[in-house]
Parts: C-alpha cells; sequence; structure tokens
C-alpha cells in the first residue's frame, strides 16, 4: 500500500506509522474519522482485524473535531455528555472506550440554564429538580401527568440497557454474547425493542397532554438529534431518559472538549494496531463480484480491503461513492430518504471571563413555543466549557460555542 505522507495530529506522518505497522493491504478500510468510525475502527482493530481508517481532512473528530485559535480552544461539535464518567454506563461510547482499553477525564455537573417564554430558569438534572420546576409552572396535574409517563416509559429505558452495544461481537451470537441469562433478559423486552425502533414523537403524545411538556419534549429531541420528536429514535430518547431523570444523575464534560473523545479513540485504534490516514478523500468504493473489495482515493491511488468496507460518510455521500448497478434499488432509496438535519449556523467566540464565572456551563434560549423548535431565530444553544476547564481558554477568558438552526434557503 502506497502512502503518501500527510501530517497527523501527533505530528507523525500517515507514512510513518503505515510503514512501521508493515500493513500491505488491511483486512478492513474504514471511511471517515467521526466518532461513529473510530469506534468501528477501534472495536474492529480489538478483535484482531488489521484496520485503516480513512480521513479526508487534517485531523480525526468528524463533527466532533477540535481547532485551536490564539490560545482558544474551540468545539466544532457535541457538547452535551452524559454517561462517560460512570462504570457501568448505557452509553455505547463509554462502552467501546472501556472495551479498547481508553479512558477520557471528565468533569461532572449537574445544572444548566433556560431561557425560555415562561423566564430565566436554572435547572438540575435529574427528575426531581424538574418536577419542583414543572409544579411552579404548570402545577400538580402537569406533576402528575410527567410521572405517569416516565413509569410508562421506563421499561422502555429498561430494554435499552438491557442490550449492550458490546454483546454484538464479531463471530459470536447475540445470546452467546450475553450469555443465558442475559439472553433470558433481552427475550423479555423483545416487544419493546421493537418499539424503540421508531419515532419518539408517538410515544410522548400518546401520555403527554400539557402544552409546557409537550413543548419540553420537543426541544430535548431537537438538543440531542437536530431533528423534531417525530423524527428522533425512540431508543436514544428511552436511554437519555434513563440517565438524565435518574436521582443521582449528572452530565459530563469531557476535559478537553470533545476533540479529546476522538483523540481517545485514535489512541485506542492504534493501541490495537489500527492505522489512521489523514487527508485521504475517497473518490469510489470498489466493488467486485457484489462485495466492497476496497476504495479509489481522489488522488487516484487504489487500496484493497481483504474483508470489506464500512463507511461513516452520510448515506447521501456513502451512495455516491458506490456505482449505481451494485446497489438494489429499493435500498437505494431507502437511503436517499433518511431524514436530514436543517443547516446550522455556529459562532465561537473568546470572551473576557469578568462576571461569567457563575454561569451554569450551558444555557437554552427559546423564542416562542408556538413556533417550531426549529423555526429560524427561535432557538439557540449556548455553550461555556472553560467554565469548567479552564486550559481551553487563555487566562482571565473564557470560550463560547452557540448554535441555532439557520434554515433559510441557501440561495439567499
Amino acid at each position: 500500500m502506497t502512502i503518501a505522507g500527510n501530517a497527523c495530529p501527533d505530528g507523525s506522518s500517515s507514512r510513518q506509522r503505515a510503514e512501521h505497522s508493515g500493513l500491505s493491504s488491511p483486512d478492513l478500510i474504514v471511511i471517515g474519522s467521526g466518532l461513529g468510525g473510530l469506534c468501528c475502527g477501534a472495536l474492529a482493530a480489538r478483535h484482531g482485524l488489521e484496520v485503516l481508517v480513512l480521513e479526508a481532512h487534517g485531523q480525526p473528530g468528524g463533527a466532533a473535531h477540535g481547532f485551536e485559535r490564539r490560545g482558544f480552544q474551540f468545539e466544532s461539535g457535541p457538547s452535551l455528555w452524559s454517561g462517560l464518567g460512570r462504570w457501568p454506563s448505557t452509553n455505547p461510547l463509554a462502552q467501546v472506550l472501556r472495551a479498547v482499553g481508553e479512558t477520557v477525564p471528565v468533569v461532572p455537573y449537574r445544572e444548566w440554564g433556560l431561557l425560555l417564554p415562561e423566564g430565566q430558569l436554572r435547572l438540575g438534572v435529574g427528575a426531581q429538580p424538574f418536577e419542583d420546576l414543572l409544579r411552579q409552572l404548570r402545577g400538580p396535574a402537569a406533576v402528575e401527568q410527567w410521572r405517569a409517563f416516565l413509569a410508562w416509559l421506563e421499561p422502555y429505558c429498561r430494554a435499552t440497557a438491557a442490550l449492550p452495544l458490546l454483546a454484538l461481537r464479531p463471530g459470536l451470537g447475540m445470546a452467546g454474547a450475553l450469555g443465558a441469562r442475559g439472553a433470558a433478559a433481552l427475550l423479555r423486552h423483545a416487544p419493546r425493542l421493537a418499539a424503540l425502533g421508531g419515532a419518539f414523537g408517538p410515544m410522548a403524545r400518546k401520555h403527554l397532554r400539557d402544552p409546557f411538556l409537550l413543548h419540553w419534549v420537543e426541544m430535548l429531541s431537537f438538543l440531542i438529534s437536530g431533528l423534531p420528536m417525530d423524527q428522533t429514535s425512540a431508543a436514544a430518547m428511552a436511554t437519555l431518559f434513563g440517565e438524565w431523570f435518574e436521582p443521582e444523575a449528572c452530565l459530563d464534560y469531557p476535559l478537553g472538549g470533545s476533540a479529546a473523545v476522538a483523540q481517545a479513540l485514535v489512541r485506542g485504534l492504534r493501541r490495537h494496531g489500527g492505522e489512521l490516514r489523514c487527508g485521504s478523500a475517497v473518490a469510489e468504493i470498489l466493488v467486485e463480484g457484489g462485495r466492497a473489495v476496497g476504495v479509489r482515493l481522489e488522488s487516484g491511488e487504489r487500496l484493497a480491503a481483504r474483508q470489506g468496507v464500512v463507511s461513516n460518510a452520510s448515506p447521501w455521500d456513502t451512495l455516491n461513492l458506490l456505482p449505481v448497478q451494485a446497489l438494489p434499488r429499493r435500498w437505494r432509496q431507502q437511503k436517499l430518504d433518511t431524514p436530514a438535519c436543517a443547516s446550522f449556523l455556529h459562532w465561537h467566540l473568546g470572551l473576557r471571563g469578568e462576571g461569567l464565572e457563575a454561569l451554569p456551563i450551558h444555557h437554552v434560549w427559546v423564542g416562542d413555543w408556538r413556533r417550531a423548535i426549529g423555526a429560524e431565530r427561535n432557538m439557540a444553544v449556548f455553550s461555556m466549557p472553560s467554565l469548567l476547564d479552564p486550559a481551553l481558554a487563555p487566562a482571565g477568558h473564557q470560550v463560547l460555542h452557540a448554535y441555532t438552526p439557520a434554515n433559510e434557503p441557501w440561495e439567499l
């Protein structure tokens, strides 16, 4: 395998690392080093495959990468994390990190700020703080409605926890990986697991009538997925409710930001012999005899894969990498119909820090519940992670990442 000497974030070149590993052609090529691609590559390497992860950009992480300007360390993507700082954890990312022998130091916190039509509020994470707020805003009837919803949802939360991600290990059946006791527990949740394959909106509307509660669930769905609750995964929301509304619930901030999580996965990949190659944009997935056998890079270079190719690119980009005739028409249309998040406008600001020390790390602003939560200029999310991790900003300063839906037509 010919490797161009593209510099990677740790300062060594991809040529140096590939030559050191002696890889000629890997078992598995993974396209894209977002968190999903890195998890896939690190786990595959952990289970003995020779893995090459290809990244088009100059550093790994995808939407979770970070960047530096004038001493300020900015996050490009995720700000809300939970389940990273404790074990056992239902967080699939925490499970992957543990499997590949890596950890990410975190700072726990239990409060966030809200700027809602109802007023300026500070809310603790967990069941009781929200009940107290709900009683204040909507009265005891809304509290009882919320409790009934959580009680109904609780078995679904248990169902998501009953299927640990790492039960799906290569070379083992699910039941064999879980063991007899685990498989029996999983079977008890089978009907609910089927329901968790759909959207969360119908589940919420079936049990919630109070307008504020429906708005609240819509907002949480948007924070998690960037989509309304009718397009947000029920499984993802059940996991969120299982973690956020526990009696001792907390959120985690990974020291170093989202980029530190990506780097931990890169370490796990390399720990088990896998390789990351940056600056290597894929132009085509090569298909022979109905299976993916390698890739062609935009540079013209071809790389073979003995066992297959995994794409962590978007469904639409992945379709563009594959020959049209290689895909069943129905499957191709299903991927084309995948709902897309709308566009967002991001701000990355370095601020003088005087007077900001007492703020919560996050604030969410909503202008008008009567408008769609993703409507233009109706919602914004603000994150100031340097309040918990001062190393992200120069002394006496804070770093701010904010984003808001920006769905205006591109032609404007």
